[in-house]
């Protein structure tokens, strides 16, 4: 989804099994805007369901940010029902969507990552950082908090302490602390990053697809997990078998 006479704000390239999603307003600083959101929306519905993308790389164009976070621009006037039941909704719904893709994501912070552009990373499975990056959730300084997810997934990743500091202050943060707290996997020196996110993606792509989402389904899942892979595994045994014969068979099963 674009604005009349303006480039796509979200742009999708493929390389083999891994795909690269890139945010696409290099002007604004890669700023979240309902288009993009739409658009973001849109591209990981189409990743998500097709079995050849086995990675799915995230990161911003230009070479100054990742991602700002929402554009002021965009809510400033929402009136706090509006603001609740559609912006921020919205947003919730996209980055969960990103969180739940099959595949293993890859954010690469190619620079800045504020506010809702860091939350977005958050929603990914692992983050690279350009050693020049900067990280921060400055909501506070607006007189608001972090809305699309950084009040929970920041703490299940660094520490409720180490989270508190950085949302009650609004700090920014250099990619060396990021990375010393666990917020971001590695460093990389900016020339290199691509290559490294690349070879990264590549390493897991590489590697049986069925067990690698499965992984990720037990690590991010749960009970929910457990649940459909329990159900998953039955369904393909005897037992599984006969019970699908006997009904379409029309008669009682032979456990």
């Amino acid at each position: 989804m674009t604005d009349r006479g303006e480039a796509p704000r979200v742009l999708v390239a493929r390389d083999g099994a891994v795909a690269t999603v890139t945010l696409n307003r290099p002007a604004k600083l890669n700023a979240i805007d309902p288009a993009m959101l739409t658009a973001l929306d849109g591209a990981l519905a189409v990743l998500g369901d097709d079995p050849a993308v086995r990675v799915v790389l995230l990161t911003g164009a230009g070479d100054r940010a990742f991602c700002v976070g929402a554009d002021i621009h965009a809510w400033a006037a929402l009136d706090p029902l509006a603001m609740w039941r559609v912006w921020i909704r919205e947003g919730h719904r996209v980055f969960a969507r990103l969180a739940a893709l099959p595949q293993p994501t890859i954010a690469v912070l190619n620079g800045f990552a504020f506010g809702g552009g860091l939350e977005l990373a958050l929603a990914a499975d692992l983050r690279l950082a350009a050693t020049d990056a900067t990280v921060a959730l400055p909501e506070v300084k607006l007189g608001t908090l972090p809305g699309w997810g950084g009040t929970r997934r920041l703490p299940d990743l660094i520490g409720t302490a180490r989270a508190k500091q950085l949302i009650f202050t609004g700090a920014r943060l250099d990619a060396a602390v990021a990375e010393r707290w666990g917020l971001v996997n590695e460093t990389v020196p900016r020339a290199d990053l691509t290559a490294r996110a690349r070879t990264l993606a590549a390493e897991i792509a590489a590697n049986a697809p069925v067990a690698v989402r499965l992984a990720k389904a037990a690590i991010d899942g749960g009970g929910s997990a457990l649940e459909g892979i329990a159900s998953a595994l039955a369904a393909s045994t005897a037992d599984g078998r006969e019970g699908v014969a006997a009904f379409r068979e029309k008669r009682e099963p032979r456990f």
